[in-house]
């Protein structure tokens, strides 16, 4: 699927900032800007190279400065907004930009075409910038880039008096390249190669703009230095190439060696995936950009959404089974879930793993129990027993912890069913906290988790019928009468649904804590008729199924809340606070609805006429991949009207349950 932008989409400035690009490297380092050029966003960067992986990263490149001399005229090709409220406009000169594998410009000015395409190399902190022009004026034309770099952490900015030092030589005999050399500040250094001609300039320092910060109450200003410019010149009536390349590891490769890599390495994730929709195998292309690896647990990860968000545990154990068995890489999903094992704690697994010799954050209640659904994904997708054996005592010390009582206030009630959180501490994925305002208090017993519950318990029955018992107990199991699982399961059964079913309303109660919570109707029922294994009867599910469509469907994701509730916001942006206040209240997900489909596609029996239904409603998965981040589908919407994507443009498990869905309707 190539997605294709022409004039009318960047009628002004502020359009042609709407939709963004993403290119990611496995490592957690990626290149994003807006499809003009320009960067909208202190997180933007044409190089956010990650040194240690997934989330040591530095905006080492932030943006191109790019004229075009015809002459004695200067055009300026580039775009940008400053902070003082002057403009480059190049996107006037820009004819086209594309986006299927890489990134790709088309400038027409004076009679010169320029062709731009650039691409990150996979493992590696490079990136490749290749010009084409073609001068088919009666006038030698010189095309100027000017680098601007920043050299400093992701969201922060270089001081004033950090320094920047250049130095390149000329490479005789070095193949395509005229001069290599390398920019250091920092305490960092980035390595270069071009065949352009280099000149010295007197340091200059740009100060931004950054429009799409501003609108969401973040940092909207910031700065970046060049002391340097990267030339080439082209006669009349002939053509020329000028390639760069940036890295952070010194190597060989060319700008075209590493965009002809990434389109192969993007092929092969395509036809590995084999899904038939156009828009699912760019979405298979899309989920691998936010698999990465972890250096400190030497295995691989996920990131949970760009350009925000590092690796979670919930959002890793929702976003696996799209973004990595449906799209056949298994291996990877079992590292991951590997890695996950081997840092499970009182039957809990991380939540986020920080650097710096920190421990793991455990503070979440469904990662755990999705663990245990992921190893059953696994297992159905390839027939894994020996897997199975392996992770068996840890899914075993997960439900004995749960049944016990652990950390956050997590136990099993009398009734069997769970209870978690206490205090301030919220871990459920409704988890904001804003000082000591809860804004969607969830302690008690969530609808969603005691659906995980019962469907971990009932995988836990499947698996103990599978490995024999001797095997069980020498890899651990306590052989205690009470892990009878199929027992307390039909126990969790029959208190769920006379615990939480709401006949007045059809649908389930969104928490058991005794305040007005309890009874608002929010999306996280879905999971309740989605998962593998579920507590309800028929008749119930589908009533379920049609009061979230009722209350909180839309085509691009589930409202958090129904819009009649008192507490609904139409509206998510402004400062941090009023984010946070809105982020479950009425906001828009993409990932819930998945579910919903899913769901939707069970209660009538996987029928050819549902599975119609739904291939039609996931027509407009190609409108939202067109906007925002191209090719991505974003983490929100406005809770309203979602015309336009907010929080993270790429996030991983929107993609991932998208993904799944995909997989439902063509197998």
């Amino acid at each position: 699927m190539k997605l294709i932008y022409g004039k009318q989409d960047w009628k002004t400035m502020e359009r042609g900032e709407e939709n963004c690009f993403l290119m990611t490297n496995g490592l957690g380092g990626f290149s994003s800007l807006t499809m003009i050029g320009s960067a909208s966003r202190n997180d933007h960067a044409l190089l956010m190279a990650c040194t240690q992986a997934p989330n040591h990263r530095y905006n080492m490149l932030h943006r191109l400065g790019e004229q075009v001399e015809i002459g004695k005229r200067k055009y300026r090709i580039s775009s940008q907004r400053f902070s003082d409220g002057h403009r480059e406009e190049g996107y006037r000169f820009l004819d086209c930009f594309t986006y299927e594998d890489t990134p790709v410009w088309k400038f027409q000015i004076g009679g010169i075409e320029i062709r731009k395409e650039m691409a990150m190399k996979q493992g590696a902190n490079t990136i490749g910038i290749r010009y084409e022009i073609c001068n088919r004026g009666k006038i030698k034309c010189r095309l100027i880039l000017t680098p601007f770099f920043q050299f400093c952490p992701k969201g922060m900015e270089p001081e004033e008096d950090q320094k920047f030092t250049a130095e390149w030589t000329h490479a005789l005999n070095r193949g395509w390249e005229k001069y290599s050399g390398r920019i250091c500040s920092n305490g960092l250094t980035l390595f270069f190669r071009t065949n352009g001609d280099i000149s010295e300039i007197p340091e200059k320092t740009e100060n931004y703009f950054y429009g799409y910060d501003a609108c969401d109450g973040r940092r909207e200003r910031g700065r970046a230095k060049a002391d340097h410019e990267i030339s080439c010149i082209i006669a009349p009536f002939t053509s020329g190439v000028l390639e760069i390349v940036y890295e952070m590891e010194e190597s060989g490769d060319t700008a075209v060696d590493i965009i002809s890599g990434l389109k192969t390495y993007r092929e092969g994730l395509a036809e590995q995936a084999g899904f038939q929709s156009e828009t699912a195998v760019m979405l298979s292309k899309s989920a691998n950009q936010f698999i990465a690896e972890r250096e400190s647990t030497g295995g691989d990860t996920i990131l949970a959404g760009f350009p925000f968000f590092e690796d979670w545990g919930r959002d890793t154990m929702i976003a696996l089974p799209g973004l990595c068995l449906f799209t056949k890489q298994y291996e990877c999903a079992k590292k991951i879930l590997q890695t996950f094992a081997a840092n499970e704690q009182n039957g809990l697994m991380p939540n986020l793993f920080p650097e710096g010799g920190h421990e793991p954050m455990y503070n979440t209640v469904d990662a755990a129990l999705l663990f245990i659904n992921c190893v059953y994904l696994y297992y159905t997708a390839v027939n894994d027993i020996e897997f199975v054996r392996e992770m068996y005592p840890v899914m075993e010390r997960i439900i004995d912890s749960y049944r016990k009582g652990t950390d956050y206030g997590i136990y099993m009630d009398t009734d069997g069913l769970i209870s978690a959180g206490e205090g301030l501490a919220q871990v459920t994925w409704m988890d904001v906290r804003v000082g000591d305002i809860l804004p969607t208090p969830r302690h008690g017993k969530p609808v969603e988790i005691n659906a995980y519950w019962y469907n971990a318990l009932r995988i836990m029955e499947l698996f103990e019928g599978i490995i024999p018992a001797e095997e069980r107990k020498c890899a651990g199991h306590k052989n205690m009468e009470s892990a009878d699982y199929g027992k307390l399961a039909e126990k969790v059964r029959i208190s769920f649904e006379k615990e939480f079913w709401m006949e007045e309303k059809g649908c389930l109660k969104d928490v058991i804590s005794g305040t007005y919570a309890d009874t608002q109707i929010r999306c996280n029922q879905i999971w309740a008729v989605s998962m593998p294994f579920t507590m309800l009867p028929r008749e119930k599910e589908e009533r379920i199924v049609d009061t979230v469509y009722e209350k909180l469907y839309t085509p691009y994701g589930l409202r958090t809340l129904d819009m009649d509730d008192p507490e609904f916001h139409s509206h998510y942006g402004g400062s941090t606070f009023e984010r946070d206040m809105a982020y479950h209240q009425g906001t828009i997900w993409t990932f819930p609805l998945g579910g919903y489909y899913l769901a939707w596609l069970k209660v009538n029996d996987y029928s050819e006429e549902a599975k119609h239904m739904v291939k039609d409603a996931l027509e407009v998965m190609e409108s939202a991949m067109r906007e925002g981040c191209i090719g991505q589908l974003p983490e929100i919407y406005d809770g309203k009207n979602p015309c336009s994507s907010r929080g993270c443009f790429a996030q991983a498990w929107s993609v991932g349950e998208i993904l799944r869905v995909y997989a439902a309707v063509e197998n």
